[in-house]
């Protein structure tokens, strides 16, 4: 599997399935990371050498997906990016793949010591997890190719539309909002269908049961690229979030030490670096910040 080039790292990474998480081998040929890293591993050393679980969907292509070459392997921006900050701290990452609605709620009952998986932080999440934001987000509307309902936002367009949407994303209530509005012009209220996960959203428009599914750009941009031929973007939106880290509420040292080794990476182009490889959009770049329910 091909891995990120860090300026602290030569890796060779291999895994293995274990009762049912995907676990990393070690690292090899690991250089020496930067003073900053070795600083912070003596500033918070209570995860130094351990392996922590991330918990992820992975069905999101370019930021954590099942490695097509490789079942056994789990690739993608997120997937390097953790990596990157568990190097910087010193510890390791196995993988617990489940449905998205699940992510959090498998954070709470301690199944998961983090949630590095295009989660949007939002004030409502974060009365479940703190949130180190990583990521500005832009929102794109896929339709079928053609766009036969004419859909050009989430805005009156969609009033008798069909919209698929993961289970527990934030667009399912902005869709829902223009229920009573299409209703009120006397329009055709929009339908939600919810699934487990994007590429099942995706195949409910290429098998004509949903007129439309609203998510990240790139997810959609992906989609588009996947299936020229039968889908593209309507439109792209702004959405007022940001893609965050999760982290269990009653551990604010360890989100601390998370948001410290954020930043090294950054610094070091790491991250930037990472939205290149994975051919996601640099002005996605966001500068990191701490987000709770307070």
């Amino acid at each position: 599997m091909a891995r990120a080039s860090l300026p602290w790292r030569k890796v060779a990474l291999g895994a293995a399935i274990v009762c049912g998480v995907l676990i990393a081998a070690p690292l090899t040929a690991i250089a020496a990371a930067p003073a900053a890293c070795a600083a912070l591993q003596e500033k918070y050393p209570d995860w130094k050498g351990k392996t922590l679980v991330n918990a992820i969907n992975p069905h999101t292509p370019g930021y954590e997906t099942i490695d097509p070459k490789d079942p056994s392997k789990y690739i993608g921006f997120d997937i390097d990016l953790g990596e990157a900050i568990g190097e910087c701290l010193g510890f390791k990452l196995t993988y617990k793949p489940v449905v998205f609605a699940a992510l959090l709620t498998t954070l709470s009952a301690g199944q998961a010591d983090i949630v590095i998986s295009d989660i949007y932080a939002t004030k409502e999440r974060a009365k479940a997890a703190d949130f180190i934001t990583y990521s500005k987000v832009f929102d794109g509307v896929l339709v079928a190719k053609g766009n036969p309902k004419g859909i050009n936002g989430i805005n009156m367009s969609m009033c008798g539309a069909a919209a698929a949407e993961n289970t527990g994303f934030v667009e399912v209530p902005l869709v829902q909002a223009l229920m009573p509005e299409c209703k009120k012009a006397g329009k055709a209220e929009p339908t939600v269908q919810l699934y487990d996960n994007n590429a099942n959203c995706i195949q409910a428009i290429l098998a004509g049961r949903a007129d439309t599914y609203v998510n990240d750009v790139n997810t959609v941009d992906s989609a588009v690229k996947a299936y020229p031929d039968k889908l593209e973007k309507a439109i792209a939106v702004t959405i007022p979030y940001s893609v965050g880290i999760a982290v269990p509420k009653d551990k604010p040292k360890f989100r601390d030490a998370v948001l410290a080794a954020l930043i090294e990476v950054q610094k070091a182009g790491i991250h930037m670096d990472l939205l290149k490889k994975h051919e996601l959009d640099v002005n996605n770049f966001k500068e990191p910040d701490i987000l709770t329910a307070d």
